[in-house]
């Protein structure tokens, strides 16, 4: 775990716009910098970044959040990737909270990262240097220049082929699952004769590897072990080099083996990645979502590939979101991805790719073969066996959709399917985010946006805490609780990240992002702020709280404070004959 002021001092140190730009080119907008958004198509800019703010927010589509928030929703990496990559570039170490509250801090997983790079430098040697591995690749139709770009090695067929990497006899070497230790406490390397293939984080950094045997043996793919540094639940092969073209093509393949990857980027499929030895997991679901509009799980036509298409489904269902989109791709029997575009090349397989079936139509299908709905009885085992699945969808109007589809398969009226399935449980992913709305000017929302731009206010001023007066009520409470419990210097960006994914979230941007915000600053703020609270005590004794009666005293602006207040509202009224 993370400790919370240490995020907050990270947003302090890192500028959002120098975050952004070389992923997405800003053009100067006045106070705020401005593109086309990357998370939607769109051809006129409706992407903003505030550099005052340290915020983004897409008019459009709704995407938004911090310098933290963009390298997720962007690069697909996880909360703790993009924190450690803000980290090294504003040259901060990340602490942890360990379970018992100690902090630790992460420099064995800094060491195992130095080891993994030395170590994929010295694979490489050893491919320059081994005929017999360059003749392999070749043979599977790969270029130097394609080896190169996937930092493609080999591991020698020798007890210790990395014997030389610096302080070899470490304990960190083992750690890092480079070496194991045997009977006697011999040691030798895990990985021997073997093509190797390193896998990089969202950040770029080698944190395991992958190792394919060149003749027969068994396993035929070797992967690094669990490490401090490496848990294949969680990363996929080839993503690092994917990005960029997932985001070009809009899509992104998910094949099964680190040869299948390289082949297709050789072949111009440049926008695959891999699972590493490992069915499909909620946490790989979510990055790919992330990344692209479509994500196209491609698998062996056989019985356990269609096994593995299905375990895909069912932990993509949960983080799906309108307008998102999963489809199933099923090879001929007997061939796979790196067969099929070296025999066909990349339209042939590309045609496949965008005739991939729909997750909808898997779905289905596959149900209604594991329970023809020829009887009631198969009817009956249809819908109940789709219970589990419709109420883990976010997506409202494909769970509605299904729902109709489904009552047309167990002959059902479209009422009585609703009233047996259960309504799709409220979105929480990223990706399932409803855009926040832009609601009328309100008292509370007036006061949300003073203590957003300034939470520091929170310990000068007694901000009211209106719990249960609605959804601005409940977040401006839980806003000022947090402000006043945490550790100053607060900033915009840092308190935004804590309630990111929060039920209060929606609240927050929608403050945040209305156009009554523009300009307010130092003394105005404060003006407002002041005049806001007593405004909303005044509210509170005309409809006789109890509690207006200890705030009486600043219930009436002085004349100074009036004077200012009415300076305020002329400022913000637009030019008399103006549009």
């Amino acid at each position: 775990m993370i400790p919370n002021d240490f995020i907050q001092t990270l947003l302090s140190r890192v500028d959002i716009v120098e975050v952004i730009d070389p992923h997405v080119p800003l053009k100067k907008a006045g106070a705020n910098y401005a593109a086309c958004c990357p998370f939607h198509s769109e051809k006129s800019p409706s992407f903003t970044v505030s550099p005052t703010k340290q915020f983004y927010h897409c008019f459009g589509c709704g995407a938004h959040g911090t310098a933290i928030g963009f390298l997720m929703e962007y690069s697909g990496m996880s909360f703790p990737e993009a924190v450690g990559d803000l980290a090294r570039g504003a040259g901060l170490e990340v602490p942890r909270i360990t379970a018992s509250g100690s902090e630790v801090r992460r420099e064995e997983a800094e060491d195992l990262s130095g080891l993994m790079l030395e170590a994929a430098k010295m694979y490489r040697s050893g491919l320059k240097d081994s005929p017999r591995a360059i003749e392999y690749l070749k043979q599977r139709g790969l270029t130097g220049a394609i080896a190169a770009h996937f930092g493609i090695g080999y591991a020698a067929d020798d007890w210790q082929p990395l014997a030389a990497l610096p302080g070899y006899a470490d304990k960190a070497v083992e750690t890092a699952g480079l070496v194991i230790t045997g009977e006697g406490g011999k040691r030798y390397d895990r990985f021997r004769d073997r093509i190797m293939f390193p896998i990089h984080d969202g950040g770029g950094r080698v944190i395991g590897f992958g190792g394919r045997i060149l003749d027969k043996g068994e396993p035929k793919y070797l992967n690094s072990p669990e490490t401090p540094l490496f848990s294949k639940g969680r990363e996929l092969y080839g993503l690092f080099q994917a990005r960029q073209a997932i985001r070009a093509a809009g899509r992104v393949v998910v094949v099964e083996g680190y040869m299948d990857v390289v082949a297709l980027a050789q072949h111009g499929v440049e926008y695959a990645v891999a699972t590493l030895g490992t069915a499909t997991t909620p946490v790989h679901a979510q990055k790919l979502i992330r990344l692209a509009d479509t994500v196209v799980f491609c698998f062996d036509g056989d019985a356990a590939g269609r096994r593995a298409a299905w375990r895909a489904l069912e932990n993509t269902l949960a983080v799906l979101a309108d307008g998102k989109n999963a489809r199933f791709l099923f090879l001929p029997d007997g061939e796979d991805p790196d067969d099929y575009v070296r025999k066909r090349g990349k339209e042939a397989f590309e045609a496949l790719v965008d005739e991939a079936m729909p997750l909808s139509d898997f779905l289905l299908t596959e149900l209604a073969q594991r329970h023809p709905p020829r009887s009631a009885e198969g009817r009956a085992a249809l819908v109940n066996a789709a219970k589990p699945l419709l109420a883990q969808i976010t997506a409202p109007v494909l769970a509605t959709l299904l729902r109709r589809r489904l009552a047309e398969l167990a002959g059902l009226r479209e009422s009585e399917m609703t009233m047996l399935l259960p309504q799709e449980r409220a979105a929480s992913a990223p990706s399932a985010r409803p855009r926040p709305q832009r609601a009328a000017p309100s008292l509370l929302r007036g006061l949300l946006q003073c203590v957003l731009l300034e939470p520091d206010l929170t310990r000068r001023f007694e901000v009211p805490e209106p719990a249960g007066a609605g959804a601005e009520g409940d977040a401006l409470a839980a806003l000022v609780a947090h402000c006043r419990a945490g550790a100053p210097p607060l900033t915009t960006a840092g308190v935004l990240q804590r309630f990111a994914g929060s039920p209060h979230e929606n609240a927050l941007i929608a403050a945040l992002t209305t156009g009554e915000i523009e300009g307010l600053a130092g003394e105005l703020l404060e003006v407002q702020l002041v005049e806001g609270i007593k405004r909303y005590w005044l509210n509170a004794q005309k409809h006789g709280d109890s509690a207006a009666s200890r705030h009486a005293p600043m219930l009436e602006l002085s004349p100074e404070e009036a004077e200012r207040a009415r300076q305020r509202r002329l400022a913000r009224q637009p030019p008399a004959g103006s549009a």
